[in-house]
């Protein structure tokens, strides 16, 4: 399998690049005020990058985590050489566990990191030594990040033939480039139509609290050339009753064999104002984001956040000293609320089982 990455839309950067003990990511915190490329040469540093938010977009946490993987036992290689094959194992299980825990919601990044360790196992299995399995461990990152990029494509090729044209299109938070290994999943299928020449007006919510909507996925589509129309979460729901929508696209974190999604907070009232107003809602992802050991979304673990992020960063408060806050990072949409899946094998539509994912 080639792991060369397809090109994306001009004026947007690659998120992630892997070079020997060494993962370089645009720090996505800082846009869309400055671009900076931290380098990540230990495992501290990609598992911070990861539940920091520096790198986020669930495919794109599992590449992260893949290659993550490859920074710690780089490392461990040029701390002290020789590295046995089992002190090599032993340390990618405690490397394994530390980057699962960062984002608990994210199904690929647990599949990215059984990937990993199905690498692991065959070359250990072989009886290489250390420096072979790091090579492994790489080309298996490596085939792991441009797998993705491929999926990207055919779920952006799935959305296309199910749209209307014209087409005003809602998204909520971010799913493209910059959270993917390529064009993107929701937002992908927009910036393809829009390389295709279709016309396409895109509705952009802003997803409080940390603005991924305005400061990431408005920022991509407009660095691609595409004018988006920001509004606050809250206007969405009365936007698409009054018939201002013709479909809402949105990613997923995690998909229960049932169909229940699991996305950032603020999706499910789309999915209820798209049922109230006859509108689809389609949910834009790939198959590894479907995790069959949840049979609904009473399964799906839901991150919760720190409460700060809900408190400006300096300047005037905007709430009481004090409070109790909560900030749950996902909700789940019922998969009833689902008009169809865009998935590398193309548009699945109900009903919604293991079969159907699988």
């Amino acid at each position: 399998m080639s792991t060369a990455l397809p090109a994306l839309p001009a004026g947007i950067p690659r998120n992630l690049a892997y070079a020997r003990g060494c993962l370089r990511l645009l720090d996505q915190t800082l846009l869309p005020a400055a671009e900076r490329y931290p380098h990540c040469r230990d495992l501290a540093a990609v598992t911070e990058a990861i539940g920091s938010l520096r790198v986020r977009g669930a495919p794109a946490i599992g590449i992260a985590a893949a290659y993550g993987l490859c920074v710690d036992l780089a490392a461990a290689l040029a701390e002290a050489p020789p590295l046995s094959p089992e002190a090599a194992a032993h340390r990618l299980a405690g490397a394994r566990a530390a980057l699962l825990a960062t984002r608990p919601t994210a199904a690929n990044l647990a599949a990215a990191l059984a990937a990993m360790a199905a690498a692991e196992r065959r070359v250990l299995a072989a009886g290489a030594g250390a420096p072979a399995l790091l090579a492994a461990l790489e080309a298996a990152a490596h085939a792991w990040h441009a797998d993705d990029a491929a999926r990207c494509a055919a779920i952006a090729a799935a959305g296309l033939a199910a749209l209307p044209e014209p087409a005003r299109i809602l998204t909520h938070c971010n799913a493209g480039p910059l959270a993917t290994g390529g064009v993107g999943t929701a937002l992908g299928v927009v910036l393809a139509g829009h390389a295709a020449g279709r016309r396409f007006a895109v509705w952009v919510n802003e997803t409080r609290p940390l603005l991924q909507g305005a400061r990431i996925t408005a920022w991509e589509l407009t660095r691609a050339g595409v004018p988006p129309t920001l509004q606050v979460d809250g206007a969405a729901a009365s936007l698409i009753v009054a018939g201002g929508v013709d479909a809402v696209i949105v990613g997923a974190d995690r998909i229960a064999a049932n169909g229940d999604t699991a996305n950032k907070v603020g999706t499910l009232p789309l999915a209820l104002a798209c049922a109230h107003a006859g509108v689809p809602f389609y949910v834009a992802a790939p198959l590894s984001t479907v995790d069959l050991r949840c049979q609904t979304g009473r399964d799906i673990p839901i991150e919760e956040r720190g409460g700060a992020e809900l408190l400006p960063d300096g300047g005037a408060p905007w709430a009481p000293s004090g409070l109790a806050l909560r900030n749950p990072a996902f909700d789940v949409t019922p998969a009833g609320f689902v008009t169809a899946f865009f998935t590398e094998r193309g548009r699945v539509g109900p009903p919604y089982d293991s079969a159907a994912f699988g």
